[in-house]
């Protein structure tokens, strides 16, 4: 069993929700899997550099070729800064197919993801990495996701700013497209995260707390199975 474990919260440990509840599933799942297959990944002290115009020119040139196999592709590369931005691509789409699960820490920022996720997400979805050749099937169709994401607010059903959440539905809409199961895809919130330090939110602290620790038991009974 192979975890894939990426942080995205600008934050330390002390002071991120969403890295407090990955290092919980992550504690937890090796304590049911062992720690071997657990790779992790940082993308604040590690980033993952933007997309530039040789990745842009790559791709559409495989685009054209028709499902390319990942490690047929480099046989397409025509300039040094093709080759460039394809050496930074391959290890991370390597990374995401050898893995069984994929934790994600997603905070969220200005109503959606991380730029620090974004520039991950953008390096991955690269044409036909994830599609089988000869079948054209996806190959994370197996794929477990947890994806744990902190709001600050709160934007669950049924409240007044559920319609600016476009953390969750990004996820859903991005996951689906890659062919992830939806039975395979779990969000986990933790809502209202700045209660607790933010004077004008004070008499939601207990709403917090309640959804903080709905989403830690949610994480370890995932993390567990």
């Amino acid at each position: 069993m192979n975890l894939l474990h990426i942080d995205s919260s600008a934050d330390i440990e002390a002071d991120s929700v969403s890295r407090r509840l990955t290092a919980l599933f992550a504690t937890a799942w090796r304590a049911a899997h062992g720690t071997g297959g657990h790779r992790h990944r940082d993308l604040c002290a590690d980033p993952v550099p933007p997309l530039t115009a040789g990745q842009a020119t790559l791709g559409r040139r495989v685009q054209r070729s028709g499902p390319v196999a990942p490690e047929k592709v480099s046989a397409l590369v025509e300039s040094p800064a093709e080759e460039r931005e394809w050496a930074l691509t391959l290890p991370l789409i390597e990374e995401l197919r050898a893995a069984d699960t994929l934790l994600l820490g997603v905070p969220m920022y200005n109503f959606a993801v991380p730029a620090a996720l974004k520039a991950w997400i953008d390096r991955v979805t690269f044409p036909g990495a994830f599609t089988d050749p000869d079948t054209g099937e996806s190959l994370l169709g197996e794929l477990r996701v947890v994806a744990v994401m902190a709001r600050g607010g709160g934007y669950g059903p049924g409240t007044p700013r559920e319609r600016d959440d476009f953390q969750a539905p990004y996820l859903r809409t991005w996951f689906g497209q890659l062919g992830v199961a939806p039975d395979n895809l779990h969000l986990v919130a933790a809502e209202l995260t700045m209660a607790p330090r933010m004077p004008h939110l004070a008499g939601l602290a207990s709403l917090a707390e309640d959804s903080l620790a709905r989403a830690c038991a949610t994480v370890t009974s995932l993390a567990a199975a």
